[in-house]
């Protein structure tokens, strides 16, 4: 059974940093590509990054240039470094892995 667990979320003020952690239980992490989404109530789901197993990365326009993902395989860990954090970062972020596996998400709230 693939879990994953995130943590590193916080109360924190604009222009702060958070890292964010997720890490994955079971063999589906060495071959899949791990995204961080962020959800606001009442909004949809959204992509904020994503890695590939080969460490290609992609970024939301929002959160380039501030948002660094980051893997490590030999933790079966993922990261999600956050720079220069905005109000409009507040958001539930979510570590999720190909197959539908997703965490219980960890809160993110950025004061201004």
């Amino acid at each position: 059974q693939v879990q994953l667990v995130e943590s590193g979320g916080g109360l924190v003020q604009a222009g702060d940093s958070l890292r964010l952690s997720c890490t994955a239980s079971g063999t589906i992490y060495r071959s899949t590509v791990m995204r961080w989404y962020r959800q606001t109530p009442g909004k949809q789901r959204d992509l904020v990054a994503s890695i590939s197993m080969r460490g290609t990365t992609e970024y939301a326009d929002s959160v380039k240039g501030r948002f660094t993902i980051s893997r490590d395989n030999a933790k079966t860990a993922v990261y999600l470094q956050m720079n220069s954090l905005k109000p409009e970062d507040t958001a539930v972020y979510y570590c999720n892995a190909d197959g539908g596996f997703w965490g219980q998400g960890t809160q993110v709230t950025v004061s201004s």
